[in-house]
């Protein structure tokens, strides 16, 4: 990989991590079309370290107000039912399964999960959940009405994100509209709760970049351009969704999405890509 592909990847994931479209898929596709070979799943997990930056930078006061709540509530048991001690939990908890997930199946998520084919067919497939769902959300809750069941189900939902093509905001959207949460406020608790998830299987993949593992082509150079660039087109993806969401549905991307979809499969089957 060099320079400008480095720099090409960067932006797609930084546009693609917040937006429900899944940005490991278009991490796969994207080289893929242009003919330039995988930059492997060390390369995806190392690049959303970016991403989760530029959440860390976006909601810095929430999440160190989440912190500050959550230590407090440890420390003394009538603090415990604040919202910011409660939201605490919530993110500990809705990370726990796909923690175990993505370890569990580890070998499938960097391997047959990784086809254009399989990748395809979930771009298309899930889009119709997120269709589905979104026509049917009554959005009558916001951020302050959540609760455990909530964190825990949203928490799950999160695990489909292993599979390339599913995406992590889309699924954890798409959960928060199910449980009738308004737009933004699923989106912001999707990024919130992104964070633990992300940083983990990040430095969990960090040790595997420039190491060729599973064949994987990126180096460590172009890796560090690539979440450099995926920084700071992440924090302006993040405001741009958030703004969206509050006026606006999710079908553009589920057009998109099946659109990108049905094209892989048109371009596979042609051979035109393999």
């Amino acid at each position: 990989m060099n320079a400008l592909q480095a720099i090409v990847l960067g932006v797609v994931q930084g546009l693609t991590e917040f937006l429900p479209i899944s940005s490991s898929a278009h991490l796969r596709i994207v080289p893929a079309v242009f003919g330039w070979d995988d930059p492997g799943s060390a390369f995806t997990a190392v690049c959303q370290l970016g991403t989760m930056a530029a959440v860390l930078l976006y909601f810095r006061k929430d999440l160190w107000r989440v912190f500050l709540g959550w230590w407090a509530g440890i420390r003394d048991k009538e603090l415990r039912h604040t919202l910011d001690s409660r939201m605490g939990w919530y993110l500990i908890i809705g990370t726990i399964p796909i923690s175990i997930a993505g370890l569990a199946f580890k070998s499938q998520i960097e391997g047959p999960l990784r086809s254009l084919g399989v990748i395809a067919t979930a771009m298309i497939l899930f889009s119709l959940v997120m269709a589905f769902v979104d026509m049917r959300a009554k959005q009558t809750r916001e951020l302050e009405d959540i609760d455990t069941r909530s964190g825990i189900i949203i928490g799950i939902a999160q695990t489909l994100a292993l599979i390339p093509g599913v995406s992590r905001s889309g699924s954890t959207i798409v959960a928060g509209l199910f449980l009738d949460f308004t737009r933004e406020a699923a989106a912001r608790f999707s990024f919130l709760l992104s964070v633990p998830a992300v940083v983990l299987s990040g430095l969990f993949e960090l040790k595997d970049v420039g190491n060729n593992t599973g064949g994987a082509t990126a180096g460590a150079v172009p890796t560090a351009i690539a979440t450099l660039v995926a920084f700071g087109v992440g924090y302006w993806a993040i405001a741009f969704l958030l703004k969206y969401l509050r006026t606006h549905t999710l079908a553009v991307f589920v057009v998109y999405r099946i659109a990108v979809g049905v094209l892989i499969l048109v371009l596979l089957a042609a051979g035109a890509i393999s």
